[in-house]
Formats: C-alpha cells, structure tokens, sequence
C-alpha cells in the first residue's frame, strides 16, 4: 500500500507558512511529506523561495512525519556540504531522511555563474556527486578531482544508518541512466501509462525492487471554476514540455513562455476537479503501479482546505 504525503512547496509559500501545514497535514492523516528545493520560483506569481534545508530542521522537529527532497549537486551544492547535510538531519531524525538528486535546472543552479551544460553532461556530474555522497555516507575519506573537486571530505557526524540516496527523473532515458547508482526513483506525473515506461526504465537499467517515490500535482477546490483558475495562475509556467524546463533562467523568463497555456491546457499536467472523490481515484490508479509513496502536491493557494477535505474524504478511501 502506498503511503500518501504532502508537498511543501517552497515556490508557493513562505517557509512559517509551510511549518503550519505539515503540522496540519500530520494531523489529517498524511503518511509522509516531500519538501522542494529552489533558489526561485518558476514565477513571480508563485513569489517564494525558503531555504529548504534550514526549513527542513524545523519541519522534522515539529513532525513525526518522515520526509524527502530532491536537489542538484555540484552547483549551488557541493557534494560533501550536501552530504554533511543530509547526514546531519538523518542523525537526529533517524530513518525519516531520504535524499535524491537529479541533474538541475537552470532557474535554480545558474546564480552560480559556472557554465550551464547539456544535458549529458550535467548526467555525467550527477553520477559523480552521487558516488561522492555516497562515499561519504559510509564513512570513507574523499579526494576527488573531476568535475567537481573535493579534497580529504569525511563525515565526522553520521547517522547509524544512511539514508536512500534516490535518482530523480522524468524521462524514461533519464531514468535507465540513474539506475545505476541509485537506492530508488523518483518522479513526478499525473498519467499512469505515462510513467509505467519511467518505472519500467529504471527497473531495466538496475532498479528492479528499488522502491519507487512519485510526486503528483493536484487542483482541488470545492467551486470547480476557482480550482481551474488556481492551477493556471499558480502552475501555468510549469505546463510547458521539453527541455524548456531545465534551461530558462529567470521566473519571467517562464512567464513569457507560458503566456499562451491556456486554462485548460493545466489538465494536461495537474488532476483538477471540485469532486473528491473523483481525486480519490485517481490516487488509487496511481498507487496500483506499485509505488512506496505518493506525495500530493495540491498547487493551488488554499493548503489548510485541501489538508482538511483530503483528510476527511481522500485519504480514508485510499488507505481502505
């Protein structure tokens, strides 16, 4: 049975903000919770950015709930203060950290200044950092010069047990390539037959039984017009396909490119609908790919509704 969790949304809201709903999402009965890691929104509407990780502390001191997050190594994030990082947290809260890593977005790791680089290159430096973390996990001391540079790292503070070091994909590609080093996926998606050929992938290149991590996107609102208006105006910058995604550098930059979604193009990447039940299913053919979680990203403005109404009517059908 998959667990069911809550996203915190970073972008959306600001960091106190997002401490009350995780506590609230605890208490209506959400298993888990996922926090996102960015240094800007995908747009000026959204209009936040909490640092993840300082925010993560509180969040796991305020909960009992385990987490997960999903950043970018070897740009804003050097691997070894990563490492540290998640080591620290998995220390104090043991068992409740798992940490994956994808290949970054330009929006986020270009403040930098390092140069941006094609895709298969930025693959080949999350491969690196990845071992580098997990070389550190376990203990040993790290030099290591190539596309990142790390000399004589070690982890003095550790947790007894590391936590999941997972890949983060959204093409099945993608996917095959993280496999081969990491615990477990994650992905993110709404359409059942279109993630089967990500899970599928990831199981070909090495993944098979590794636990699966799936992030979806919702609208709820009991007026369905205000839960159409809601996703467009707070998500519309992330309707956009392709390799966009990962390479426009500033919020308005993703607000020109989306300045033609319109309302309804939003059901082609978030599960809108006033119905509850409509959302129960959709969750429910969802967990029947056989994930070990899946986090529930509600984009539209109004956390503590969805937190109240998902708890009461949601989470209950899918839990049995």
């Amino acid at each position: 049975m998959a667990r069911i969790g809550y996203h915190a949304s970073h972008e959306q809201h600001a960091p106190s903000a997002l401490l009350r709903h995780v506590r609230a999402a605890e208490a209506a009965g959400f298993a888990c919770a996922m926090s996102s890691e960015h240094f800007k929104p995908w747009s000026r509407a959204q209009g936040h950015s909490g640092h993840a990780w300082s925010w993560l502390g509180a969040a796991m001191a305020a909960t009992g709930l385990p987490f997960g997050i999903i950043t970018a190594p070897g740009y804003r994030h050097h691997p070894a203060v990563l490492a540290q990082s998640a080591a620290t947290l998995a220390e104090m809260f043991p068992e409740r950290l798992w940490l994956a890593l994808g290949s970054g977005q330009r929006l986020n790791e270009d403040i930098t200044g390092l140069p941006w680089p094609e895709k298969a290159e930025r693959n080949a430096r999350l491969a690196e950092c990845a071992a580098i973390i997990r070389a550190l996990f376990e203990g040993e001391s790290v030099t290591h010069r190539g596309r990142v540079t790390v000399v004589d790292a070690r982890l003095y503070s550790r947790p007894d047990r590391a936590p999941l070091l997972l890949g983060g994909a959204v093409t099945a590609a993608s996917a095959r390539a993280v496999a081969a080093w990491a615990d477990g996926l994650v992905t993110v998606g709404i359409e059942p037959d279109k993630l089967r050929p990500v899970i599928e992938a990831f199981c070909e290149g090495g993944g098979e039984g590794k636990p699966i991590f799936l992030q979806t996107k919702v609208c709820w609102d009991p007026d369905p017009a205000r839960a159409l208006a809601e996703a467009h105006a707070q998500w519309a910058s992330n309707a956009i396909e392709g390799d966009v995604n990962w390479e426009l550098r500033r919020p308005e930059e993703f607000e020109t490119a989306a300045r033609f979604v319109r309302p309804e193009d939003m059901h082609a990447c978030v599960r809108i609908s006033h119905d509850l039940g409509r959302h129960a299913a959709w969750l429910a053919d969802l967990a029947a790919l056989g994930v070990a979680e899946i986090i529930v990203h509600q984009v539209g403005a109004s956390q503590e509704a969805f937190i109240e109404a998902f708890g009461r009517t949601v989470l209950p059908n899918i839990n049995g």
